[in-house]
């Protein structure tokens, strides 16, 4: 019971992941913390499809660890945003490196719809959208969460691809 207080501001109960509000406020000062100190950071959104059909407790929550030891970095963030997006800040980053925790990320989900496949019929499909930016004063932080987005919902009308890793600034 003392857990669930001192967690509830800033997780989301059913997955253990942060939630919407500790994530933008935290980016938002990271993405300050970058301007100054000159670095590039990653926002990324991914989109799992888990059927409502789909009657097991906390899959969710295995899917999410899965992805969350993808990651390895403890500075980096994962949240939810709501019922079926996460995001996931990646800072001090550029493209080749998140390009690898993107592999990372895809070789977990692998492995994690292998092992589920030995139990249940269905597998979980996602998209993986990814803007690397270096953040600067004239840039607005809304444009690179539009885009993000943007991508993601291009990537749910492709059947063939699951990610995708853009740069957004020229």
């Amino acid at each position: 019971m003392i857990y669930s207080f001192s967690n509830s501001g800033f997780r989301d109960p059913e997955t253990g992941v942060y939630n919407q509000t500790y994530f933008l406020e935290v980016f938002n000062r990271e993405w300050h913390r970058h301007i100054r100190d000159n670095q590039s950071l990653a926002l990324l959104y991914l989109c799992p499809h888990i059927h409502e059909t789909v009657k097991q407790p906390h899959l969710l929550e295995l899917f999410m660890k899965q992805v969350q030891e993808a990651i390895m970095r403890t500075t980096d963030l994962v949240a939810r945003l709501n019922q079926d997006n996460f995001a996931l800040g990646l800072f001090n980053i550029d493209q080749q490196g998140t390009q690898t925790v993107i592999e990372r990320i895809e070789q977990k989900i692998i492995e994690f719809n292998e092992n589920y496949q030995t139990k249940y019929t269905n597998r979980i499909d996602y998209e993986l959208a990814a803007y690397v930016c270096k953040p600067e004063r004239d840039l607005n932080i809304e444009i690179l969460f539009e885009d993000v987005r943007s991508l993601s919902l291009q990537l749910e009308m492709q059947k063939d691809k699951h990610s995708e890793i853009r740069n957004l600034n020229p």
